[in-house]
């Protein structure tokens, strides 16, 4: 709660103005607060007299043992199943048969066909399938309710899924409603062995480090994923597992927002995870114009266009494109890196690239650290002619 000292309160008004809520008003020379705040604090930082202090609530759960079992919610869009709900069924996996517990998809959507057993054939022992109407369109308020009350009566004690707008959208909500741990966009999960409690690591600081975080007294334990980055088992079509249809009540469904209409944005048309062929340009493009030439390139490879975050940042190509801690990961089966020096963040966004092919001007670029076939030379002068021998042989 956040509370007012009316002794310290000098009434000046710095607090109502900061207020992005409009939760604050002065009354009679104090502050007084409304029911619209959201605890934000940032009246906390702007009030010189300190009169204002936030004061959170740490729920301490002293029933964790009676959370077990791992689930992952397994995105169900348009008729599809995104791709990484199959990859994190296979860390998933993992993560069960570490703890000697079981693991469960959350399949939510419409008209999911055959999309369970799927979802059994990648690893999962139990597929909830939630399949309703209501859920056909995304909302986060539909999304949220049906997942929180899945858990609140199964209890897992590790909770996955995609760091994808969708997962992005309604995850965090169910994790404030169960007032359970979050982690977002991760890139490493592991078992902790002395107390089992789930390690998860993400960038922090821009990508600049990567931090560990443990929720060690609530559960469940929250994580979404970043694609690409967890390896999905191979399909098993003799593996058994149990559907359960779960039907909810229809008074979980909200009506406070409905949805309209659904625009496919660039950053979807782009979609560089899933190309199998990536052909990225970084600063040693020298200027947007040297986008010209990856075009080119790409389109002769038939692959999609990526990017360094120095490019993106000067403004050279969208970030859709952008590779690495801060944009996008990917795990093409080539990835042909043009003037990029290989920097840490963006070589964690490609390294599980089956071949990398790079090409510099420096011999000591990072980037030769890690390529399966390096050129040393001007990349103006090496892609035209690489262009060439490609046409040629066709």
């Amino acid at each position: 709660m956040l509370n007012v000292n009316e002794e310290l309160c000098i009434g000046c008004g710095i607090c109502e103005e900061s207020c992005p809520f409009g939760a604050i008003e002065i009354e009679n020379g104090c502050a007084v607060i409304g029911e619209s705040c959201t605890l934000c604090g940032a009246c906390v930082e702007t009030c010189e007299v300190e009169a204002l202090s936030l004061e959170i609530e740490k729920v301490v759960k002293t029933d964790i043992d009676a959370w077990s079992g791992v689930f992952v919610y397994c995105e169900y869009r348009d008729g599809e199943l995104a791709p990484v709900s199959t990859e994190l069924l296979g860390i998933g996996r993992t993560l069960a048969d570490k703890r000697g517990a079981q693991l469960s998809a959350v399949l939510i959507g419409y008209g999911t066909g055959s999309t369970a057993e799927k979802l059994i054939g990648h690893g999962a022992d139990t597929v909830y399938r939630i399949d309703h109407p209501a859920l056909e369109l995304f909302t986060d308020e539909n999304y949220c309710a049906v997942m929180t009350t899945l858990i609140k009566e199964k209890q897992p004690e590790i909770v996955l899924a995609g760091a994808t707008a969708i997962g992005r959208s309604f995850i965090p909500g169910v994790a404030t409603t169960l007032n359970a741990g979050l982690t977002a966009d991760c890139t490493q999960l592991e078992i902790r062995e002395e107390d089992g409690a789930l390690l998860q690591t993400r960038p922090a600081f821009g990508g600049n480090i990567m931090a560990t975080i443990v929720c060690e007294s609530s559960r469940p334990q929250m994580s979404t994923v970043r694609p690409k980055v967890m390896k999905e088992l191979d399909f098993d079509a003799t593996r058994k597992g149990e559907i359960v249809d779960i039907v909810p009540n229809s008074e979980l469904f909200g009506n406070r927002v409905k949805v309209l209409e659904t625009v496919i944005g660039e950053a979807a048309n782009v979609n560089i995870q899933e190309a199998d062929i990536l052909v990225s340009g970084g600063r040693g493009l020298e200027s947007a114009k040297g986008f010209e030439l990856i075009n080119q390139l790409a389109e002769v490879v038939a692959a999609k266009v990526s990017a360094s975050r120095a490019v993106v940042d000067a403004g050279w190509i969208p970030y859709p494109h952008q590779v690495g801690q801060t944009g996008k990961t990917v795990a093409p089966k080539l990835y042909i890196a043009c003037g990029i020096s290989g920097a840490i963040q963006h070589v964690a966004g490609m390294q599980t690239t089956e071949t990398i092919v790079a090409i510099n001007r420096d011999e000591n670029a990072t980037i030769f650290d890690i390529a399966d076939y390096g050129i040393v030379g001007d990349l103006f002068e090496v892609i035209p002619k690489l262009i060439s021998k490609i046409e040629e042989r066709r």
